[in-house]
């Protein structure tokens, strides 16, 4: 699904694009199109110019580096199970059905609390880091946000603002790459290795939602 939405929404958003897909014959706009489907899920690769993409395509790309690849691969992201899993468990609840889940199979509650922690330490990382670098540098917000994702999700695209970041801005995006790559819930883990498991537990409570 990502992969065909991926080259549908390239392909359509820069068909007429004379910096990217413009130019080209429809072979040329299909393949190119294709491969930079695949690039954003944490190859790194580029046949196009990302920094000539169109805003909408800069979106997508967002989108898809954002998921990266499967939990057992190499890939970086938040990973496509943990996006799936954070999906059912809103489609459960908009369908008011007591257990989320997929394929005849419930998730358990630890399952669900581990993906929503995930995307939540993800989407904080990224939204502090471009935060920063939009106060240190004047480069454009997209440009700046292409960078956070890319370097949270170890994508290893660029729009070509990295040289122009100072070295402050520049030590953030390491840092984002170490984490992406070491896995949010491991830093998380790692940081809470010396809290104690407490003996008891709070009344229930349920606050109003929404």
């Amino acid at each position: 699904i990502l992969l065909a939405g991926g080259f549908l929404a390239i392909l359509a958003m820069e068909w007429d694009n004379p910096d990217t897909l413009g130019p080209m014959g429809i072979g040329g706009k299909l393949l190119n199109a294709a491969f930079h489907s695949v690039m954003p899920r944490t190859a790194g690769f580029n046949s196009l110019d990302v920094g000539s993409f169109r805003d909408e395509t800069l979106m997508t790309n967002y989108f898809l580096m954002f998921i990266g690849g499967g939990s057992a691969g190499t890939a970086g992201g938040i990973k496509i199970t943990t996006f799936a899993v954070l999906l059912a468990v809103v489609l459960s609840e908009v369908l008011r059905r007591r257990d989320a889940g997929a394929f005849g199979k419930r998730f358990g509650h630890a399952v669900e609390r581990q993906a929503l922690t995930v995307i939540v330490l993800a989407g904080t990382l990224i939204f502090a880091a471009t935060t920063y670098l939009s106060i240190i540098t004047p480069l454009a917000f997209e440009d700046l946000l292409f960078e956070a994702v890319s370097a949270f999700s170890t994508v290893g695209l660029s729009t070509g603002v990295t040289a122009e970041l100072p070295p402050a801005g520049q030590l953030v995006l390491i840092a984002l790459m170490f984490i992406g790559r070491v896995g949010t819930i491991t830093v998380a883990t790692a940081l809470a290795l010396g809290g104690q498991p407490r003996p008891y537990r709070y009344p229930e409570e349920n606050p109003i939602v929404g």
